[in-house]
């Protein structure tokens, strides 16, 4: 079978504003072309979609990930290529990959065999240039940071407790620990410092979560980039920059239209860090969607203990959307992979070792559908490899659940290969649904991480040092506690060791350090060891990737 990029390249694609007419309704005066394949839809027209009734929404989430990978985003594609297929009006909503994972371990972000969204190369390269508009947004801010510190510091920053961190869409572990301002009394005060990648940055969560121009003016000038000698917060509306950040990111607002390999339309707009952020697309191309179509289908980062979770408690409890079926992804090899079986051996039958593993996959069908209350079916990318053996376990497991188990062979089949498991999504979003949060606004900011930690992830106990813990009272009393938590932790296991497979529970999560994103409107509990600025493998994806014969090669 060919590359994923040979097949995006075959592929026979239709004019963006064609798409844009023929199937959302949207004329070409609405558009903002880059090119012939890729456009935003403008902010204004937008706005007048909002008396309309909205669709149903259907979120992918996952197992637990693993190295031999799911295909979480691949069957977000081939789902909404199959509501199509079968006669329904869909779109689905990605978020933007970052250059750092593209050129790092992970590839490209765009779906894979023949559920991709296209123009690929473009999508997972420099696409529209929003990750540029947000990294200039953050770094303008940590610029007039230091230049206010540099002029006399009337505001009275500490310099020891700057909070603001510059950013790069590139994984470079030289720039996780920096000195700036060397050189001499006319570059400023020297400091550490510090880069983390674009997807990182708060500007990128409050970019996804912003519902509008102003919105999103109001939560930059919130950002809290320092604290005073007498620990008050200094603020990006302090420094007069929320203006221009503004204004750098006022077109990338507006959300990019794309197409699948089958022509249907597709929202990719933001990325924020699956680990630090709350790891959706933005809420404005959901919201959008949800005006145009009659389902829309959208994914939440990694699995669904950290990325469902975060999906319902931060983006759907700050937007007022609430999904109305949720699919989770899985594939046998990876729950053999759970089972205890290397990376290097899930291709081989393990019965033995699959129903070890699929303890994971159950924990996480309970989680979707007693814990947040939302329908689900699981969708399993089927391989070759699969015996019948295993997938008669598998079925008997989850029928043993009560819910449905679906075959799916989008990758290779297009939207037809994931066609029954299109009309069953259908038949969920007709039953009544009552997606619940986690926790309440008014619990205090401990019993929110509490409540996740055992109901969640069925942890004993919530840890963390006298520091800690005088932090979040701290943050509790300064009026914060009103703020959903933001989990950072491993997305490899249920627990903080990456190493516990399967389903672990009784164990402790242990918070080691707490950040406030005061514009992003929660806060961060980071959770063992979480890296905010990657670094690049021995040999990185980008060593493979090339240009010959004015084609992109090597891109996945």
């Amino acid at each position: 079978m060919p590359s994923d990029i040979e097949i995006a390249q075959a592929a026979k694609l239709k004019r963006v504003s064609k798409v844009a007419l023929e199937r959302l309704g949207i004329a070409e005066e609405h558009l903002e072309p880059y090119g012939h394949y890729k456009a935003k839809v403008s902010l204004k027209y937008l706005d007048t979609l909002k008396g309309k009734k909205n669709g149903k929404l259907i979120l992918v989430t996952a197992m637990t990930p693993t190295p031999a990978g799911e295909g979480k985003t691949t069957t977000t594609v081939g789902l909404g290529d199959a509501l199509n297929h079968i006669g329904k009006k869909a779109v689905i909503c990605l978020r933007e990959p970052s250059l750092g994972p593209v050129f790092g371990m992970k590839g490209g972000a765009a779906g894979g065999g023949y559920a991709q969204v296209v123009p690929m190369e473009d999508i997972n390269l420099h696409f529209t240039g929003d990750f540029g508009a947000i990294q200039l947004a953050n770094n303008l801010l940590a610029a007039m940071l230091d230049n206010h510190i540099h002029h006399g510091n009337e505001l009275g920053i500490d310099v020891r407790r700057i909070a603001w961190k510059r950013v790069l869409d590139m994984n470079d572990r030289a720039l996780r620990n920096v000195v700036v301002s060397l050189g001499g009394p006319g570059n400023g005060y020297p400091r550490e410092d510090g880069f983390d990648i674009v997807v990182a940055s708060e500007v990128m969560a409050i970019f996804c979560l912003a519902t509008s121009l102003e919105d999103l003016k109001k939560r930059l000038g919130n950002i809290v980039v320092a604290y005073t000698r007498e620990q008050k917060p200094v603020t990006a509306r302090d420094l007069q920059a929320h203006g221009a950040m503004t204004v750098l990111l006022k077109d990338a607002l507006a959300p990019n239209l794309v197409q699948t390999l089958e022509n249907n339309p597709a929202f990719i707009h933001g990325g924020p860090f699956a680990n630090i952020a709350h790891g959706c697309n933005s809420a404005i191309a959901t919201q959008s969607a949800l005006k145009l179509a009659d389902y829309v289908v959208t994914e939440a980062g990694f699995g669904a203990d950290l990325g469902a979770e975060k999906f319902l408690d931060i983006k759907c409890r700050k937007s007022g959307l609430m999904p109305n079926a949720a699919v989770i992804v899985a594939t046998i090899r990876a729950l053999k992979y759970h089972g205890g079986v290397d990376v290097k051996e899930v291709n081989k039958e393990n019965v033995a070792a699959l129903e070890k593993g699929l303890v994971n996959l159950e924990r996480h069908v309970e989680n979707v559908s007693k814990v947040y209350g939302i329908p689900c079916v699981v969708s399993i990318n089927r391989f070759t490899f699969d015996t019948p053996a295993e997938i008669e376990l598998l079925q008997a497991r989850m029928k043993a659940l009560g819910v449905p188990v679906v075959l799916a062979t989008h990758w290779g089949d297009g939207g037809k290969g994931a066609a029954e498991l299109a009309k069953l999504v259908v038949g969920l979003c007709d039953q009544p649904s009552k997606p619940t949060f986690v926790y309440e606004d008014a619990d205090s900011l401990w019993d929110k991480i509490t409540k996740i930690a055992q109901k969640v992830y069925r942890a004993s106990e919530v840890t963390a040092d006298a520091k800690v813990r005088t932090q979040i009272r701290k943050l509790q009393d300064s009026g914060y506690g009103h703020y959903p938590v933001c989990v950072a932790k491993t997305q490899y296991s249920f627990s903080t060791d990456v190493a516990l497979r399967a389903a672990p529970s009784g164990h402790a999560v242990n918070v080691r350090e707490v950040r406030l994103a005061a514009g992003a409107e929660f806060i961060v509990m980071v959770c063992g060891d979480i890296m905010t600025m990657p670094g690049l493998p021995k040999v990185p994806s980008a060593a493979k990737i090339d240009l010959v014969d004015g084609k992109v090669v090597g891109l996945f």
